[in-house]
């Protein structure tokens, strides 16, 4: 396989000030391909390794291509297409990193060329998870389906955030008041069954992810004095 012809293209998508050169390539056998030289590198290669001369020796017209370059940039045309498709989800709404991995996926990009793409994103900063749940918290709060903390760490824990991130992101939404109003909302639905003893309704709500200091705040207001 040669490169039969390269040229410099504009690439016409308005996240593509942080990318590399967009370039189209004429390829011996009739094919063209469209790509950045941010997905060229080792890991794309089936060998492993670049030919001498690194990313810009396969940019040459003329270049009678190895099988591994070959699939070099077909593999980086493929993430290339797929980042588009990317920056036009991210545009829209913010994603988080496994969402939009299957969202590719979905659209027949390989498992591998989406997470190439994917990771280049959240090194951009243009994907974050972290970012994702905040905004993903506070609106199943204000659309009011939320039965309670531990059920938005599980529901994120499902979209693909870690806990630890989850954790973060409710620390920052769930202010004092909008757990206190959390917590009022569950109780709304639980009901309590008559007779059952204060300490067990302490641990349940403990165990739905509730704070000793909302629980306690709770049963001072409530409890006989």
């Amino acid at each position: 396989m040669t490169v039969v012809s390269l040229k410099a293209e504009n690439s016409g998508v308005g996240f593509a000030t942080h990318v590399n050169g967009v370039f189209k390539i004429e390829l011996s056998d009739g094919s063209s391909l469209l790509l950045t030289t941010d997905y060229l590198n080792d890991n794309s290669l089936s060998d492993g390794k670049l030919s001498e001369g690194g990313n810009s020796a396969l940019l040459e017209t003329g270049r009678q291509l190895s099988s591994g370059e070959e699939y070099a940039l077909r593999f980086a045309a493929a993430c290339y297409r797929a980042e588009r498709i990317a920056l036009k989800l991210v545009a829209r709404a913010e994603q988080g990193s496994l969402g939009l991995t299957v969202k590719l996926e979905r659209r027949g990009f390989e498992a591998e060329v989406a997470k190439a793409v994917v990771l280049r994103l959240m090194e951009r900063n243009l994907l974050d998870d972290g970012r994702f749940a905040e905004l993903w918290l506070r609106s199943r709060l204000a659309l009011k389906k939320a039965p309670s903390p531990q059920w938005l760490l599980v529901a994120l824990g499902k979209r693909g955030i870690g806990r630890t991130s989850s954790l973060k992101a409710l620390d920052k939404v769930l202010d004092p008041q909008t757990e206190y109003a959390l917590l009022l909302k569950y109780l709304e639905k639980v009901r309590f069954p008559k007779g059952k003893r204060a300490f067990s309704h302490r641990a349940q709500l403990k165990h739905e992810g509730f704070s000793s200091e909302t629980i306690n705040r709770y049963f001072d207001n409530n409890e006989p004095r």
